[in-house]
């Protein structure tokens, strides 16, 4: 089996990408073998559908969209406001992005490049997969609304729902609207459980990989809730996390530690060979250097890694003191 990673910032690290992927498709001996990129996710900022961690991209849907079919990429808007109703559902900017990226069913095409007139003459031609892309959601109302008006779509169910109790996650595994459903990351050494999964339960579980929240927190769904409120416009109090050492933010290190914390060998030696493929890596209210990180530790090989970064941003004449 091969591990599919679904990658933070479809908009907010467009720039970050458009580099990356080239090098990506270039030099596939520097990336392991056992994994690739199953799909981008994200949202542009004021998104009112949106959800999870308030978006900060702007970048122009149509040349996003461009980039995912360009490398055989799924691209998934995050619409995972909880609080939406039906007033909400016609608004126009989130209409227009559910009208561009809904583009159809998975198919392959062979794309040419290079140049006609180049010394051999020949222009190469690749296959690139088209790919159908997805909404991480939570709402079941705009689930309705979406499946209705557009419907070439598929659905995530999105970890902002929760899903701590082992029961309630398998019931929503079980619901047919969803092609992955992301648990709660206390839930991902679950072991017993997980492994009395069908296959085909397990082939929809999504793990979120490197959460960094403090594992005995109680209000993540608060946190949750008010995002999607500021996402609204609403005027609300800000929600302070209580947790231990919560002024530090995100730390890859601390990440680490985390007891639902999942690595590249448990991908490899415990995950996989259980059957389950699919991995979510937070992150898209970090920087593109942070997102780097997390490309260099879950998908390239270490002695490759130093060519990545000074392909991606080294500088040989930048002083960092």
């Amino acid at each position: 089996m091969k591990a599919y990673y679904h990658l933070p910032g479809l908009f907010e690290f467009y720039e970050l990408y458009k580099e990356f992927l080239p090098l990506y498709r270039k030099h596939r001996e520097y990336f392991y073998d056992w994994c690739d990129i199953g799909s981008i996710y994200g949202a542009p900022a004021d998104c009112i559908w949106g959800g999870g961690r308030v978006g900060f991209g702007e970048h122009d849907p149509k040349e996003v969209l461009k980039l995912m079919q360009e490398y055989g990429i799924s691209a998934r808007l995050t619409f995972s406001n909880s609080l939406l109703t039906k007033e909400h559902l016609s608004d126009k900017k989130c209409n227009e992005l559910c009208r561009i990226f809904d583009i159809g069913r998975d198919n392959e095409r062979s794309r040419g490049f290079g140049n006609d007139n180049d010394i051999s003459g020949i222009n190469k031609r690749i296959k690139v997969k088209e790919c159908r892309n997805g909404i991480i959601i939570y709402s079941d109302l705009l689930l309705d609304y979406v499946k209705e008006n557009y419907p070439d779509f598929y659905f995530v169910s999105s970890t902002t729902k929760v899903l701590t109790d082992f029961g309630e996650f398998e019931k929503e595994l079980n619901k047919e609207d969803f092609r992955y459903v992301v648990p709660d990351f206390r839930l991902n050494k679950s072991f017993d459980n997980l492994k009395a999964l069908s296959q085909h339960q397990k082939d929809k579980v999504e793990f979120l990989c490197n959460e960094c929240c403090w594992f005995g927190c109680t209000d993540r769904k608060k946190c949750y809730e008010t995002v999607s409120r500021k996402n609204l416009g609403e005027d609300c109090p800000e929600h302070y996390c209580t947790a231990p050492d919560a002024g530090q933010g995100y730390l890859f290190s601390k990440a680490m530690e985390n007891p639902g914390f999942i690595g590249i060998d448990d991908i490899k030696n415990t995950y996989l060979p259980m059957g389950f493929s699919n991995f979510k890596i937070e992150g898209r209210g970090l920087g593109s250097a942070m997102i780097l990180e997390f490309l260099l530790y879950y998908m390239t090989k270490p002695q490759y890694q130093i060519h990545v970064r000074e392909h991606i941003y080294l500088d040989n004449m930048l002083d960092l003191f």
